[in-house]
């Protein structure tokens, strides 16, 4: 309670209104305590000189005092007790008559009558005999009193001084009187100050209380809060200020919502944005980033603000400033060696005032991993493909050169001759056809031919024909031996593919699973259905794949074991041609593999159960 009443009267006190009051009001006290403080002492010393010469003894009294004093006869003395016994003044309360030889001649009090005679010791009756000089003061004794000494002087001499006059008169009444005055004036000034007091709170709240609004309606403002306007009390400079506020409030809120819309605009262009984008200051570190460049730099965006860009894309040996004063166009990889390796392109851009202070810099991240693989693939394939038909054409200019030298006389020879160049040509032009059909694949422009078939007959047809056909081991030059192992299941699975390049794609897992098993094994080819998917598998006993080249395999021209391939009479793009057409399916092929234990190859195609509904439809 204490706590809030403190505070309650420190805001009170911090108050602009109170302060203008209360300066005010001390100004007013400040004038008027000057003002009485000069008119209670001119009030004073006026009243002491009036008071001053209202006990002034008169000229006629003085001269008869004095004539007396100088005629020095036997009765003087009584004469100068007379003149000043009939004396009437009601504030002199005692007066002496002191003659030259400072002997006291006369005394109004009665009571003194035995000082007559007697010789006076206060050194300012004598000072006053010896100068002819008037002397009043005022003394306290028990109370207010004025001592005026006057000199008596007789003759025409002005310095023939036969005496001197001692007046004493109260002045309580006087004193009483300017009391009277200083406390009426007192009441009256703190009556006035109240007044003061008053009209300051009521001046200065008229002063305040615009500020006051615009004080809120500053605080409203701060808060994002721009609908109330400052009450216009008047039009002077106050009203005129109050309309320049409100005023001043809705070009803050036009620019505000211009301001916010702007940064909604700036945010949606950078959430949406294919590039990362970083935002830095004039010193380079990072202050704006998008999602797109965290997701680049596969970091948080606490990770990012505030650090040098240098340092966020990795480069150790450049400073952030170097990095943005030079503007150059740089390649960032970021985790490099990994699965997750992602190639940058950066560009920087710098922020400029209009006046041509760099506050910042922009750069833009656009992502070339795609672009820098398809360049490396093209090479690679360029490489592949020149290497592929390098062989076969040596090949077949040696024997040309051989035959046309004299052996195609040779019976024995010739017909071998002809033989190998006859294999070499079909290679050669069963890598073109596969090359062509990768081109239409890649250019769009191969059709599929799709109907619904029941895959479950399908792969058994493929499978027959298998069963009748009788492969021979070029290598060993006997027929091989081998057992297909079926695992289909009963269930219909009707899927949508053009059979042929299925067909094709069936025929290549397993002749490949035949070439590379050893004699007698078994294949096994298996056919299930999971949450929308039917996957067919094929699984061989052979050598198997090493695990560091199983992502490699559908590669254009990859070959495991290159020599065994190449004597196995592979163009080295049959993987890859049978994963482009089971991604033109929607479908997906993958291998597991173990050296040693043999391979599998999975093939996953969209598959939707048909009900009777369907059929009734198709009838």
């Amino acid at each position: 309670m204490m706590k809030k009443l403190r505070e309650k009267l420190n805001a009170t006190f911090n108050s602009i209104n109170t302060k203008l009051a209360v300066v005010f009001m001390l100004m007013l006290l400040a004038t008027i305590e000057v003002i009485g403080a000069y008119f209670t002492r001119q009030l004073e010393q006026n009243s002491i000189e009036n008071f001053q010469s209202s006990i002034q003894i008169q000229t006629i009294v003085s001269n008869q005092l004095a004539n007396q004093l100088a005629s020095d006869s036997k009765n003087a003395n009584d004469r100068l007790n007379q003149i000043v016994n009939d004396y009437n003044n009601d504030s002199i309360s005692e007066i002496i008559v002191v003659d030259n030889k400072d002997t006291i001649r006369a005394v109004s009090n009665l009571n003194d009558k035995s000082k007559v005679g007697q010789r006076i010791n206060n050194t300012d009756v004598k000072q006053v005999i010896s100068t002819g000089h008037q002397i009043n003061k005022v003394v306290d004794d028990h109370g207010n009193y004025m001592i005026q000494i006057s000199p008596l002087t007789s003759g025409n001499g002005s310095n023939n001084n036969v005496g001197a006059i001692y007046v004493k008169a109260s002045m309580q009444d006087v004193f009483d009187n300017l009391r009277q005055i200083s406390l009426t004036f007192l009441i009256a000034s703190l009556i006035a100050a109240l007044l003061g007091a008053f009209l300051a709170l009521v001046i200065s709240r008229a002063i305040t209380q615009p500020i006051e609004e615009m004080q809120k309606q500053a605080l409203h403002i701060a808060n994002g809060d721009y609908s109330s306007q400052v009450k216009i009390y008047s039009n002077d400079e106050l009203g005129q200020l109050a309309k320049a506020f409100n005023t001043l409030s809705v070009r803050i809120e036009q620019s505000q919502e211009e301001s916010d819309s702007e940064r909604r605009r700036l945010d949606s262009v950078l959430s949406h944005m294919s590039d990362g984008v970083l935002a830095t200051d004039r010193h380079g570190n990072v202050s704006v980033v998008n999602h797109m460049a965290l997701s680049y730099l596969n970091a948080d965006e606490d990770e990012i603000i505030n650090r040098p860009i240098a340092e966020v894309l990795g480069l150790k040996d450049t400073s952030s400033q170097d990095l943005i004063s030079s503007q150059k166009e740089i390649v960032v990889t970021v985790d490099p060696g990994t699965r997750d390796e992602i190639i940058l392109h950066a560009s920087f851009s710098l922020i400029k005032r209009v006046t041509g202070f760099v506050s910042g810099s922009v750069c833009v991240l656009h992502d070339v991993t795609e672009q820098q693989k398809n360049e490396n693939s093209q090479r690679q394939f360029v490489s592949n493909v020149s290497h592929e038909l390098r062989t076969p054409l040596t090949s077949l200019q040696a024997y040309i050169e051989a035959l046309n030298e004299g052996a195609w006389k040779d019976p024995e020879i010739a017909p071998k001759f002809l033989e190998v160049t006859q294999q070499e040509t079909s290679r050669m032009i069963r890598m073109i056809n596969d090359l062509l059909s990768l081109s239409r694949m890649d250019r769009g422009v191969s059709k599929m031919d799709l109907e619904f078939v029941n895959l479950n007959d399908f792969v058994s047809h493929i499978l027959n024909r298998f069963d009748m056909i009788v492969k021979t081991d070029k290598n060993k030059g006997h027929k091989k031996k081998y057992t297909i192992k079926r695992e289909l299941g009963n269930q219909a699975l009707w899927v949508e593919i053009d059979t042929d390049k299925m067909m094709q794609v069936i025929d290549n897992i397993m002749n490949n699973a035949i070439k590379y098993s050893p004699d007698g094994g078994v294949i096994t080819v298996r056919l299930t259905h999971s949450q929308g998917h039917v996957i067919l598998s094929i699984s061989d006993q052979g050598l198997g794949i090493p695990r560091k080249d199983l992502g490699k395999i559908f590669d254009r021209f990859y070959r495991v074991d290159k020599a065994r391939s190449r004597a196995q009479g592979g163009t080295g793009l049959g993987l890859a041609i049978a994963k482009e057409i089971v991604e033109a399916h929607h479908g997906r092929i993958w291998a597991d593999s173990s050296e040693g234990k043999g391979s599998t190859f999975y093939i996953s195609l969209p598959y939707e159960p048909m009900t009777e509904e369907d059929d009734w439809d198709e009838v």
